[in-house]
């Protein structure tokens, strides 16, 4: 499903238009569908008392139709203006001819029909501003957006609807105004905007239905942002033949932990087997061979000599290319440490690669971080690779500050893909996947319970073992973002999003697997 920025959806509207489907069908296609949400997600709505408030433009206009159609459908429904609506306005004149109650804010002294209203309402459909709304809300809107405010929290019952978005929010960034009302549900008409998925937007959308509204489907061919769904990722998996063996799923080697971060190890290398891999081996500093063989009882090993007990050599990179020949997929990064020896190590070992090697590259954590270090790093690395860091490490990696990357996290993301021409995973709120050919794509889990030591070794893991089984860097990430996060949802059904590792994800990958394939 398309993700789309403002002017966007204007161009997709223009080319409606141009195709023959002008504003006045749309805005009767998109009420008519925002009704149709409204009456399945309160499941009857005969007799329901709902308050329309309606803006000056095409949002009210929306609003106007939907509220002609629950009318007829059987709801009691309450209309107010924001503004004065044109008398000739066709959808203004469906409401007077119903005899549909009608209340202007600029008319209501004090706001008491406002009042009134609100005290008998089991439903408010917000249908002030759109995508179109960029300035400050202020006066009287902002009185009206306040007095909602009021009575939700008199009257924790009263159900609050967006059509589009949420009046305050910004479409494209997430932004939110401090009289933004926050809805139970947002039904987004055509497309999502890029600004739902965004914080603090986000937290203001309740949950997120998209209407149809009949425009052609190839005028959004051009977009380049999608929402990950489980329809896409269930097309992409790898495909499992029954006359497979380990080496139909690919080898995978994983450079991963130090004295400190062990455990990043075992987490990587699990992610890569439970997603499928056909087999792991792990290179690591010699000492902590023992440790881990306790606990990783399925990977092979591949011990590199040290530059003091726990950490890689700055030495060992060419015992590194040597191992690689044998491999598809390299993941380094998880858990190796800053420590300088290490430091060297990675650049020298990916900086420095032999032409005759060309595994392909998931880079993590402390890899970012070294790579940051070296001036035009992306030069140096010729090949693509899949780039997973968080904002900070994204911040090291590109020079903006983290409060610039969390405003405009697809920009960001996909800028510096085209730029680094690498595959890079924004991680965050939302996850960001941005191609170097400046196609991404948008996460829409959200889950408090990844905010944890680890988790992010697991993801890195299984990217690896999807890239190892024959999918596209774009591809592969697409699915290890996806199975991540619905992994967490599934533990989070079980468990809570309080007190989940990292560890609790890994069981949890072949079950979503298994799900998805499933439907």
């Amino acid at each position: 499903m398309k993700i789309v920025s403002t002017n966007e959806m204007q161009d997709i509207e223009r080319g409606s238009a141009d195709q023959g489907i002008p504003t006045d069908v749309l805005m009767e296609n998109a009420g008519l569908a925002f009704a149709q949400k409204v009456k399945g997600w309160l499941g009857s709505i005969v007799g329901q008392q709902i308050l329309f408030l309606i803006g000056p433009g095409n949002n009210g206009g929306d609003g106007l139709v939907a509220a002609r159609h629950l009318h007829d459908w059987g709801a009691r429904v309450n209309v107010y203006l924001g503004n004065q609506r044109r008398e000739d306005d066709p959808n203004y004149k469906t409401i007077i001819e119903r005899d549909i109650p009608i209340a202007i804010a600029g008319d209501d002294k004090h706001l008491t029909s406002l009042d009134s209203a609100l005290s008998t309402s089991d439903v408010v459909i917000d249908a002030l501003f759109g995508t179109g709304k960029i300035r400050s809300l202020e006066g009287t809107m902002r009185d009206v957006l306040t007095r909602v405010k009021g009575a939700r929290e008199a009257n924790h019952s009263l159900k609050v609807i967006a059509i589009d978005l949420p009046s305050g929010l910004n479409a494209d960034s997430g932004a939110t105004d401090p009289s933004c009302l926050a809805a139970d549900l947002t039904v987004t008409l055509g497309y999502p905007k890029t600004g739902l998925f965004s914080f603090p937007g986000r937290d203001f959308i309740g949950e997120l239905i998209t209407a149809d509204i009949g425009i052609p489907s190839n005028l959004a061919e051009g977009i380049a942002a999608e929402l990950i769904t489980e329809d896409l990722v269930r097309s992409i998996l790898p495909r499992r033949p029954n006359s497979a063996h380990k080496g139909t799923f690919g080898r995978v080697l994983v450079c991963a932990g130090s004295l400190h971060y062990i455990g990043a190890a075992y987490l990587a290398c699990e992610g890569a087997m439970r997603v499928g891999a056909g087999l792991v081996t792990l290179a690591m500093a010699r000492s902590l061979q023992s440790i881990l063989a306790a606990k990783l009882t399925e990977v092979t090993y591949a011990p590199l000599p040290e530059e003091e007990a726990g950490f890689i050599s700055s030495k060992a990179s060419q015992i590194l290319h040597e191992r690689l020949a044998d491999y598809n997929v390299l993941l380094i990064g998880c858990g190796l440490s800053q420590h300088p020896s290490v430091m060297e190590f990675v650049r020298d070992s990916l900086l420095e690669m032999p032409p005759s090697l060309a595994p392909l590259l998931v880079l993590d954590a402390d890899v970012l971080n070294a790579l940051a270090q070296s001036p035009q790093w992306w030069k140096r690395l010729g090949q693509d690779a899949i780039l997973t860091p968080h904002p900070g490490e994204m911040a090291r990696l590109s020079g903006l500050s983290v409060e610039d990357i969390e405003r405009e996290r697809l920009k960001v993301a996909r800028e510096h893909a085209a730029l680094w021409q690498k595959t890079v995973i924004l991680k965050g709120t939302p996850t960001v996947i941005a191609s170097p050919d400046g196609s991404a794509r948008i996460s829409a889990i959200v889950n408090p319970g990844l905010a944890s030591a680890g988790t992010g070794d697991v993801l890195s893991g299984a990217i690896a073992g999807l890239l190892a089984q024959g999918l596209s860097y774009y591809d592969a990430a697409t699915c290890g973002v996806y199975l991540h996060g619905l992994a967490s949802e599934m533990v989070r059904m079980e468990l809570g999003d309080a007190g989940m590792v990292a560890s609790d994800l890994l069981p949890a990958l072949p079950r979503t697997i298994k799900k998805i394939k499933e439907g």
